[in-house]
């Protein structure tokens, strides 16, 4: 007959192994995070063994001279993954020209427009929010010391003009209604108005922000049809309160 006490060692036993499981894991993790994970500086040569190739170590990402831990998205960031270019390096020029090969992959934001930094500064704002905060990259933007470049400080402000012009622009934009529009790949595209008639007009913000003029069509009242800059849609008629595009 079995001996009552043998369960109570035998779990006993399970209870002491699982223990030290748990702290071997946590002590695991303590020194991982220890080593990786504790923002410090990083030079451009250091960050490239961070692009998901070698086992073990995580994946880092730079961004405007920020580094993020993004192994959480490794099956994105790693090998074979969308966005491994991305992975050990900063390409923030990339986020916004989608050229991920040669000299697009490249930390410079040189000759984009307003509204293209803006956006960049926003891709940097979502990694904050989403990872881990892994340290700053020393070169374009951020020093031997750790503290922002006069580069830097530029990409922002220009960033936060953008900011600034878009709002105005919406606010601008929202004293004339937009036009409602759909489109569908059999009948193609078409604009109207449930009052007013619709006018293709041009965005004058967009010069600052995009370095080009788009157009928008806003539906304006009959009596605000002679003011200048207005354009009719091809083949629509003058007072027609819809049109194919």
């Amino acid at each position: 007959m079995a001996s009552p006490s043998r369960p109570t060692r035998v779990s006993s036993s399970l209870l002491l192994g699982l223990g030290f499981l748990i702290a071997l894991i946590a002590f695991a993790l303590q020194f991982y995070i220890r080593k990786y994970l504790r923002p410090r500086l990083w030079t451009v040569e250091e960050l490239t063994m961070y692009n998901g190739t070698e086992v073990g170590l995580p994946i880092l990402l730079g961004i405007l001279g920020s580094v993020f831990d993004v192994t959480k998205g490794k099956t994105h960031y790693g090998p074979g993954g969308g966005y491994h270019h991305f992975a050990g390096r900063d390409a923030s020029r990339a986020f916004v020209s989608g050229n991920f090969t040669g000299d697009g992959l490249t930390d410079s934001l040189h000759g984009l427009s307003t509204m293209e930094v803006k956006s960049v500064v926003d891709w940097r704002k979502f990694y904050m929010e989403r990872y881990i905060f892994a340290g700053k990259l020393v070169g374009r933007y951020y020093d031997s010391q750790g503290n922002p470049t006069k580069y830097l400080k530029g990409v922002e402000s220009k960033a936060k003009r953008g900011a600034q012009l878009l709002e105005k622009q919406k606010i601008e934009e929202a004293k004339i209604p937009s036009c409602n529009s759909k489109w569908s790949e059999q009948e193609g595209g078409e604009v109207w108005c449930e009052t007013g008639y619709p006018r293709l007009v041009k965005r004058p913000g967009d010069i600052a922000l995009t370095g080009k003029i788009s157009q928008r069509c806003a539906c304006f009242k009959e009596e605000e049809l002679g003011r200048p800059g207005l354009e009719v849609y091809k083949g629509c008629d003058y007072l027609s309160k819809s049109c194919r595009v």
